[in-house]
């Protein structure tokens, strides 16, 4: 199983921006999404999540802010990210996995620096 995130990057406070994780090696309609997040110093946090059928769910921080997508036929999952903070300044991490947690992998991170 691979996950290969990109998008990531330094974006002034306020701004956009849109990370995108490919996925291979799972059959892909059948697995849930996620992005989570590891601040410097904290622990992985989830941010957003979504279902083989499309159903979304967000932490209270990325709720209005950030919008996760999923495209089955490029098996990819977006996280799209607008009004950043410099505290959502972190690793993301990508996340696939089955509804009963029997097989979960994370990709490799991607960083988001957000300045002030």
């Amino acid at each position: 199983v691979q996950l290969q995130a990109s998008g990531g990057g330094l974006v002034q406070a306020g701004g956009s921006l849109r990370l995108s994780c490919e996925v291979s090696g799972i059959p892909f309609n059948s697995y849930k999404m996620a992005w989570y997040r590891q601040p410097p110093g904290k622990e992985r946090e989830m941010v957003a999540g979504i279902g083989s059928g499309g159903r979304t769910s967000y932490s209270d921080s990325a709720k209005g802010r950030f919008t996760i997508s999923r495209d089955n036929a490029e098996n990819t999952v977006h996280l799209q990210m607008n009004s950043l903070k410099p505290e959502d300044t972190a690793v993301y991490y990508c996340n696939t996995r089955l509804d009963d947690w029997s097989r979960s992998y994370f990709g490799p991170g991607t960083l988001v620096t957000v300045s002030s």
